[in-house]
């Protein structure tokens, strides 16, 4: 494309080492991380989101985290029109825009767009809530499944929120969600996309997970929790976060903090297992295998962007 300005687009699931590889291509080649999380553009919400430490963000400047309250509802098309407004002023001034993608769905809608989805309809959500109060979340996904594989195959079964929403769009349509995605009909313009995608051995993986929530535990993950418990209502999206729902169940006696941790390691793996199966389908993307953190694909990411 004849006078694209550079864009790097990093993926990989949770613990692969992507905001590491951002920080140091940001570095070496004069970039600014764009983080690309539907988790972390919740404010306060900091150690089970696994957002960048102060240190990092001094490293190279991060931007898209804590973007709402926990209380606002926050969209892919929210995402999606921030993270095009910022982008415009990173490559204006000439820096290099490095996006670190977990959420692919954030993804698809700052490369893709997304099609117009039809208004919510609050009755509706409001049935939906009550059959997954009544028959438990995993009921509405094996709905959805039935509606709309892909993307049920692309939110967790416990994601109350998200599930409702996807099936609240299948109903009122009469159409899958997942094609109101794959029909975006704004894509991003005037950007040379380069996509770099991390690829740990699976089983090495998992043992950074079960690391990574230890290491958030001992940073003091459950006494944030505790704080966030009271100054926000249990019914703040965030809390149905991974780790956080979980840890919320603790502080309220209906699991021990054994089996807090036992969920939230096994849900993670869940997760990542998502992730990779989503980010297989990602067009164009140059495959690194192993961690984001290592001298050796630091140096293979260097060399395929130079």
């Amino acid at each position: 494309m004849s006078g694209a300005s550079p864009l790097v687009v990093l993926v990989g699931p949770t613990a692969s080492g992507k905001s590491a590889l951002g920080i140091f291509l940001a570095r070496a080649l004069g970039g600014e991380v764009l983080v690309c999380d539907s988790a972390q553009v919740y404010r306060h919400f900091d150690i089970g989101t696994g957002k960048v430490t102060p240190a990092e963000q001094a490293a190279a400047p991060h931007h898209l985290l804590d973007l709402c309250e926990p209380t606002e509802t926050f969209t892919a098309g929210d995402y999606m029109r921030r993270a095009r407004s910022v982008l415009g002023e990173v490559a204006g001034r000439g820096r290099l825009p490095i996006v670190t993608a977990g959420t692919g769905l954030y993804l698809r809608a700052l490369l893709e767009g997304l099609s117009p989805l039809p208004p919510r309809s609050e009755e509706l959500r409001a049935r939906l809530r009550l059959l997954a109060e009544a028959r438990g979340s995993e009921h509405l996904h094996r709905l959805l499944a039935r509606v709309d594989a892909e993307s049920a195959q692309a939110i967790a079964p416990r994601d109350t929120p998200k599930l409702v929403r996807a099936l609240e769009v299948c109903f009122l349509a009469r159409r899958p969600r997942s094609e109101f995605f794959r029909a975006g009909r704004d894509p991003l313009q005037g950007y040379a996309v380069a996509k770099l995608g991390l690829r740990p051995d699976r089983q090495a993986l998992y043992q950074r997970i079960e690391a990574r929530v230890d290491a958030m535990l001992d940073a003091g993950w459950l006494e944030e929790t505790r704080r966030l418990l009271e100054a926000f209502p249990a019914g703040a999206k965030p809390f149905g976060f991974l780790g956080y729902r979980q840890l919320a169940a603790q502080r309220r006696g209906e699991l021990s903090l054994k089996d807090a941790i036992k969920q939230t390691k096994h849900e993670t793996r869940q997760y990542a297992k998502r992730q990779i199966t989503w980010f297989r389908k990602e067009p164009g993307v140059e495959w690194l295998d192993g961690f984001g953190d290592e001298a050796a694909v630091q140096a293979a990411a260097l060399d395929r962007l130079r």
